[in-house]
């Protein structure tokens, strides 16, 4: 799927892993017959990397959590899902720049350019 640091989540555990968080969540709903979805990976591992213990990261595969990505409007993928307490602060659908991410994920964590 991804790195050692990209969690996996699906509809039995989407509710305590990133819902109840302590920390902000990137989630990456994809699916792998999906050919953009594998062209993110690597940028999705790379922010679980760098940002370990911060931001916790994973992905969840539409095609074996139907509910969870029903239930958050998921239509199009890949679609990345930021979450801070329970609530989706920032959505991206479709394949994104690196920086893209990496700006929300630094404004919510307030750290300066």
């Amino acid at each position: 799927m991804a790195g050692e640091n990209v969690n996996a989540f699906d509809d039995s555990n989407f509710e305590s892993d990133v819902l109840g968080a302590e920390m902000p969540v990137l989630v990456d709903f994809w699916a792998e017959w999906c050919g953009p979805c594998h062209m993110l990976t690597p940028i999705v591992t790379e922010l679980a990397d760098e940002y370990q213990g911060k931001v916790k990261v994973g992905k969840v595969d539409v095609d074996k959590a139907p509910q969870t990505a029903t239930r958050f409007g998921i239509q199009n993928i890949p679609t990345v899902l930021f979450f801070d307490k329970g609530e989706v602060i920032e959505k991206f659908v479709g394949v994104r720049q690196k920086r893209d991410y990496v700006a929300t994920i630094e404004a919510k964590l307030g750290v300066a350019d």
